[in-house]
């Protein structure tokens, strides 16, 4: 199960969100060859991943942003940049595109030191833009609870897409970083759960005060937990392959 879309437009051209993916992109092209070789990666990662090990040392505390724009393989960096271009369009239109591009970077250095406290000694590298989108995740789910986000299901070989409130889809997936968080060493672990759980409070709690200031609650009574504008409709196309009838006797 993985979201493809929203029905959330954006009333302006998220060039923010727009370059940060550019820019998370081209980091990874730029450090696959170096991914690829064992020593290169190692010298790499230890560089700049965030490795809690060496923040508790009192060096490398950089690492806690470069790490925000390495990735370790391409689903990886799919995944985040999928959710980063379905919820960050919106979430820049609210904070500005300068408000925008602090609150990302605050996500995402906060979560790294959520995750630090969790595995103060951990000598894993941690790599990824997950902790940063996680908070961009909070922040939608503060102001359009309610907006539909068309996911995929994927159940063996059966594929359906339905459309499901904002709050399902975000509340199942903070769920299940919760549950895996506790259900995990956060010292050996290969996903950092913690800083995805701490990423997402981070941008909620950053939201909080623009949500007031729109009305809070009473914003959610005007506009019903949806976004204050017509959503987009989507409509499954038709194939143009022609039909053809089989013969019956």
């Amino acid at each position: 199960m993985f979201p493809i879309r929203d029905h959330n437009p954006s009333q302006k051209t998220p060039y923010v969100t727009y370059a940060l993916i550019v820019v998370n992109i081209a980091v990874f092209l730029l450090t696959l060859p170096a991914m690829s070789d064992n020593r290169e990666s190692m010298n790499l990662l230890y560089h700049w991943a965030m490795i809690p090990a060496r923040i508790s040392e009192g060096e490398a505390f950089y690492t806690l942003l470069t790490s925000a724009f390495l990735h370790g393989g391409a689903m990886h960096i799919f995944g985040n940049m999928l959710f980063l271009w379905i919820f960050g369009d919106n979430m820049e239109e609210h904070c500005g595109r300068v408000g925008f591009l602090a609150f990302y970077v605050a996500c995402g250095v906060g979560s790294g030191l959520i995750h630090y406290l969790t595995a103060p000694y951990s000598t894993v590298p941690t790599v990824g833009a997950s902790g940063a989108i996680a908070g961009v995740m909070g922040g939608y789910l503060l102001l359009f609870p309610k907006a539909r986000v068309d996911v995929l299901f994927i159940f063996i070989i059966i594929f359906k897409i339905f459309p499901i409130p904002a709050w399902i889809m975000l509340g199942f997936w903070l769920g299940l970083q919760v549950v895996n968080g506790f259900g995990t060493d956060a010292s050996v672990a290969g996903v950092a759960h913690w800083a995805h759980v701490g990423g997402f409070a981070i941008g909620f709690l950053l939201t909080l005060p623009g949500w007031l200031r729109l009305g809070g609650t009473g914003f959610w009574n005007r506009t019903h937990g949806h976004p204050d504008h017509e959503p987009v409709p989507y409509k499954l196309q038709r194939s143009s392959i022609p039909r053809v009838s089989r013969n019956r006797r």
